[in-house]
């Protein structure tokens, strides 16, 4: 086995109070990403792929899979080969230097944080109608066109279900994992149960070409509904077994098994719910178009088993409703916790959020995530308005795992590989493809924003910089760093001048994705030409080689 050559061996006090603890099994670890994959996703993402994309949408649903498989496949080699908590934050940092570990970091983190309070909004807003109906009143309410936002009493119950959360990461992992596996038993149970109902009562094959067609919206639509509908919305977190890499017993084993194991799960429900949910449909359904697909109560599948007389198919999914997305809220609170934990690490922000208690938790980052969360919760748009952000914030992301991969392959070839992609010369610029051509799909609209809070996180690098002491400063290796600009605004302006919603359609649909691949290749070329030396990976990876003892 490969060992960092001057890996420290003693452990000091110090180090072993940073150090995590590996109380998360095999099973538990598949259940964390499964947990996060499968959240309130399924319960309006076939609606809006149909929307969008029409029948066509199925095509969305296995076009992401493969997609969001393939980027899967590059993070399990990476995750197997350096099992580190926060290991999305910090595999850039190690190929590529500060800079780009602290960028992508941000990133992700952004992700990370708000999706926890994103999905307690979710269940807040599926849980608002019986909540009136049984105690008289509401916990949200409309504020301009279509924005749903909680009121005083939502905010109460959000910060009240965002605490438990809270405590139960408090508690370590082990408690965590235990609350999650419970969870998750449940979480792919119900959306089976819900595709054999439906199906068995009430299958329409003439669906699938009313409406204008199969694919009323042609390609495009097929396209958009993937980054815009919730497809890979629904697909995101098969990475959180990376993120709590750090502390599961034999990771280099459980990591792959995991990561690969939850998109297989995740894709096989999301495309079988896509083919009950058009199958179930009334035959008049989309008489006035798919784009015009409504209901007269909130919750699709709830309410087409209301329609079809499945009135316990419809409570046991209301149930669900909050069930769901609060256990991914549950996972994501920790996640959060372990990307500043990583960014402390690496001493990017202060050192304060490396700090364990004794039950090996970054216990700062899970508290500032909790107060992270109280302040989303505040008069924002609903979830809806925050799924192609989410989506293009935790591309960008896997994108930057497609480059660590190829420049670790360079500068540590005979590091043990637990799981070796194979092809991964060919696959992992594929993958970098893939993700950008995602960024590009969101939009205008929604990228805009991602590249605006991506701005305000180098403002804040540059603040922690210049208040340190210069002997304190991290060295942010600028040169390494020299791709990311000209990816990132090269992003931006692709996106401005594209066909897909708020661009400007200067390049037409199809000539934008043509120009997107090219660009993205020369990026990848320029990328790993810049990469760090071996010596400069090894002396990166030895702050944290005390993790894997």
């Amino acid at each position: 086995m490969s060992t960092i050559a001057d890996r420290t061996t003693a452990t000091t006090p110090r180090a072993a109070a940073r150090r995590p603890r590996r109380d998360v099994g095999r099973i538990a670890l598949l259940f964390t990403s499964v947990g996060s994959v499968i959240g309130s996703g399924w319960l309006l993402g076939a609606m809006n792929a149909t929307q969008i994309g029409g029948p066509a949408a199925i095509i969305s649903w296995v076009v992401g899979a493969v997609a969001i498989m393939l980027l899967a496949l590059i993070h399990a080699e990476l995750g197997g080969m350096y099992p580190v908590n926060g290991g999305m934050a910090r595999f850039p940092h190690y190929a590529f230097g500060s800079l780009v570990g602290y960028g992508m970091g941000w990133i992700y983190y952004l992700g990370s944080v708000t999706l926890a309070p994103v999905e307690v909004e979710a269940a807040i807003q599926y849980a608002d109608k019986w909540v009136h109906d049984a105690f008289g009143f509401h916990m949200m309410h409309i504020a301009g066109k279509s924005s749903v936002i909680l009121n005083g009493a939502g905010y109460a119950v959000a910060a009240a279900l965002m605490l438990v959360f809270t405590v139960i990461n408090l508690w370590g992992v082990r408690r965590l994992s235990r609350a999650n596996t419970a969870i998750v038993w449940w979480k792919i149970f119900v959306p089976v149960l819900a595709v054999i109902a439906l199906i068995a009562t009430q299958f329409h094959g003439s669906n699938f070409s009313a409406g204008n067609g199969f694919a009323p919206a042609g390609v495009k639509g097929i396209l958009s509904a993937i980054a815009t509908g919730g497809v890979v919305f629904a697909y995101l977190g098969f990475e959180q077994a990376i993120q709590f890499g750090g502390e599961t017993r034999n990771p280099k084993r459980n990591i792959p098994f995991a990561v690969i194991g939850a998109m297989v799960i995740g894709a096989v429900i999301y495309i079988s719910l896509q083919v009950a949910f058009v199958g179930a449909l009334g035959p008049h359904a989309a008489d006035h178009g798919w784009a015009n697909l409504t209901f007269n109560q909130f919750g699709p599948f709830a309410a087409i088993a209301t329609v079809l007389g499945l009135g316990w198919l419809a409570t046991i999914l209301y149930i669900d409703a909050v069930v769901s997305p609060g256990g991914t809220g549950l996972i994501y609170t920790g996640s959060s916790a372990r990307v500043s934990y990583a960014l402390a690490r690496n001493g990017y922000i202060p050192r304060a959020f490396e700090n364990m208690n004794d039950h090996g938790v970054p216990w700062i980052g899970v508290v500032f995530a909790f107060a992270v969360g109280m302040i989303v919760f505040l008069p924002f748009p609903g979830w809806q308005k925050l799924v192609g952000f989410i989506t293009s914030v935790s591309v960008i992301i896997y994108a930057a795992q497609c480059l660590s991969l190829a420049a670790m392959r360079r500068q540590l070839p005979d590091w043990e590989r637990p799981f070796r992609l194979k092809g991964a010369e060919v696959l992992a610029p594929l993958g970098f493809v893939v993700a950008n051509l995602i960024v590009l799909f969101a939009g205008w609209t929604i990228d805009w924003k991602m590249f605006a809070a991506i701005g305000i996180g180098l403002v804040l690098l540059a603040v922690s910089q210049l208040t340190r002491r210069p002997e304190d400063r991290v060295n942010l290796d600028w040169a390494s760093s020299a791709w990311m600009w000209p990816w990132l605004g090269g992003l931006l302006v692709l996106s401005l001048v594209s066909s897909f919603p708020g661009g400007k359609n200067y390049l037409h649909f199809g000539v934008d994705m043509g120009v997107a691949a090219a660009f993205s290749l020369i990026i990848y070329a320029f990328a790993l030409s810049r990469r760090l030396s071996p010596a400069q990976v090894k002396e990166r990876m030895q702050a944290s080689a005390e993790e894997l003892e």
